[in-house]
Order: C-alpha cells, then sequence, then structure tokens
C-alpha cells in the first residue's frame, strides 16, 4: 500500500489519514455538546461571539491530544484490557447519542437553545469546558484514534500528533462554517421539519455505523 512519508521514519498511507479524516468528520458534524453550544450561542450573542467559544472549544481538543500523545498510549499498550473496556463502553454511548437522535422528542441540532449574553472571557472558558466535558470527543480520542495506529507507521507518539492535527483541523473548519451560517441554517430548517426528521435520521445512522464499527474494530 503507498506510504506518505511525514517525517523521518514516520509513515501513513493515504487511506488510514482519509479514513481517519472521514470518522473526523462525521463525529463533528452529529450532534452534541459542542455543535449545539456553537449554534445557539452563534444565534443568540453574533458571530464573534461564536468564533470566540470556538477558539475555547479548540484548545480542549488540543489537551485531548497532549494527553493522548503523553499517556493514553503507554497505558492501551501496556494495560490492554483498559482499552476494551473503553471500546465498549465508547460503543454503547455513540448508540445512545443515535437512539436519542430519533426517539419521539428527540432534538435537532438546529433547534438552538437561547442563552444569556457572556463577556468574551467567559466565552471562551465555555467553550472549553463544552469541549473538555464532551464525551463524544473523549470517545474520538480514547477509543477510536488508536484504531488508526499502527507499529508499522513508526512513533505512536508523533502518529497521535498527525492524527490528532488532522482532527482539530476538520474539526475547526466545520465549527467555523456552522458559525458563520449558524443563523441561515436555523431559519432554513425552522420552516422545513421534514427536513429536520431527515437530518436526524442522518446523523442516527451515521452514529450507528460508527458504534458497530468501533465494536468490530480489533486493535491494531
Amino acid at each position: 500500500m503507498k506510504k506518505l512519508l511525514i517525517k523521518g521514519d514516520l509513515m501513513f498511507d493515504f487511506s488510514t489519514l482519509a479514513a481517519f479524516a472521514l470518522v473526523s468528520l462525521g463525529i463533528v458534524c452529529s450532534p452534541g455538546p459542542n455543535m449545539i453550544y456553537l449554534i445557539s450561542r452563534s444565534i443568540t450573542q453574533g458571530k464573534r461571539a461564536g468564533v470566540i467559544s470556538l477558539l475555547g472549544i479548540v484548545l480542549g481538543f488540543l489537551i485531548y491530544v497532549i494527553a493522548t500523545m503523553f499517556g493514553l498510549a503507554v497505558l492501551f499498550e501496556n494495560v490492554p484490557v483498559i482499552y476494551e473496556i473503553i471500546k465498549w463502553m465508547g460503543s454503547v454511548y455513540l448508540l445512545w447519542l443515535a437512539w436519542n437522535a430519533i426517539k419521539s422528542g428527540g432534538n435537532s441540532i438546529f433547534e438552538p437553545k437561547h442563552l444569556q449574553i457572556e463577556r468574551p472571557k467567559k466565552l471562551f472558558f465555555t467553550g472549553l469546558m463544552t469541549s473538555l466535558l464532551n464525551p463524544k470527543i473523549a470517545i474520538l480520542y480514547v477509543s477510536l484514534l488508536p484504531q488508526f495506529q499502527s507499529p508499522e507507521n513508526g512513533s505512536f507518539f508523533l502518529q497521535t500528533a498527525i492524527l490528532g492535527i488532522t482532527q482539530i483541523t476538520i474539526s475547526f473548519i466545520v465549527n467555523s462554517l456552522i458559525v458563520i451560517f449558524a443563523g441561515q441554517v436555523s431559519i432554513w430548517f425552522g420552516k422545513r421539519p421534514v427536513w429536520i426528521k431527515i437530518q436526524r435520521w442522518f446523523m442516527a445512522t451515521v452514529l450507528g455505523g460508527l458504534a458497530v464499527s468501533l465494536a468490530l474494530e480489533q486493535r491494531k
């Protein structure tokens, strides 16, 4: 399989990076605290507030990357049972998110909550805490990311860094678009309830597929 030389003996095949990018895209586009908060904040307080909140969320991603680089990979290698437990917990949680997307009375991400006006410092801190306490992001780094690492690709430390940067880049781009177009998208979906149902079923399918894939995946 064709490999991409990144640095020294660190190698990634294109299919692995592409697969992880798609998984990251699916995760960031699925309903969750970060997306709901950004939509609600951008509609309530404007795009500038949304951007400040997004910067806090991105810092949360970076903290997860650093924690994974310096601790989680070593932990998984030395105590495999912890990895298995977290993997199955991640699968169950993704299925729970899928169910909540389609159950009677479930909410769409395009049905925002009204928030109080906050100062920039509070916006940044709230975005950071929303990111750090988001189980979906924890699952991505603790359970899904290790599935795309392999001893054949070189240093696990550097692999984590590259995959983390990939996830952060994709999340930043998607969430930036959410902040910019939150108001327009919310109004459009608000006038078309059928499309909200389609969106909920689509995201439930994506989440369910990720859950099954995670449960069946074997540690490399």
